[in-house]
């Protein structure tokens, strides 16, 4: 994976693309940062025909709804977390209550509910392979309701894309 200074994502958990907030311009805007998250908004306004403060605006209203998020994304391997995963889990229980306290653990960077095999997917990073184990049997399984987990240790990250577009 090349490293991206930064990028910008949708947060489709809050906000759908059928909001009123994402008009035809937010969608142009959220595009353009899609391909490059540290472009000027005086450029985006030029190529859209708005001034940078109306550009700067929307952006911002934009984030302070929850539509997008600028953030600098990492290769984990270059910041010293060498190891990956995507640990199913199944729930004996609450989903939602296991999904609460997964939030808390740091080492989670995303959390998804599901319909299938495993009831929430998590990807989980650690440092070491011992990290890992202290991750997933100490932190991880000791949750009350989770019934069991499956870990899909990464080998090497492939590919990984933030310029996927609106509709």
């Amino acid at each position: 994976m090349k490293n991206e200074p930064t990028t910008s994502r949708l947060n489709q958990t809050t906000k759908s693309a059928d909001d009123d907030s994402i008009d035809d311009v937010n969608k142009k805007i959220i595009a353009l940062l899609q391909e490059n998250g540290r472009r000027s908004y005086v450029s985006i306004g030029k190529e859209i025909g708005l001034s940078e403060a109306a550009v700067r605006l929307r952006v911002q209203k934009m984030l302070d709804d929850g539509v997008m998020q600028i953030v600098a994304v990492t290769n984990p391997m270059e910041m010293g977390f060498r190891r990956q995963a995507m640990v199913g889990i199944t729930v004996d229980g609450d989903i939602e209550y296991v999904a609460q306290k997964l939030k808390d653990i740091r080492q989670i960077d995303y959390i998804i509910i599901t319909a299938g095999r495993f009831d929430i997917l998590a990807e989980v990073f650690a440092e070491d392979d011992e990290s890992m184990l202290e991750l997933v049997n100490r932190q991880i399984r000791k949750i009350d309701g989770i019934d069991r987990t499956e870990l899909f240790t990464y080998m090497r990250l492939e590919s990984q894309r933030y310029d996927w577009g609106v509709r």
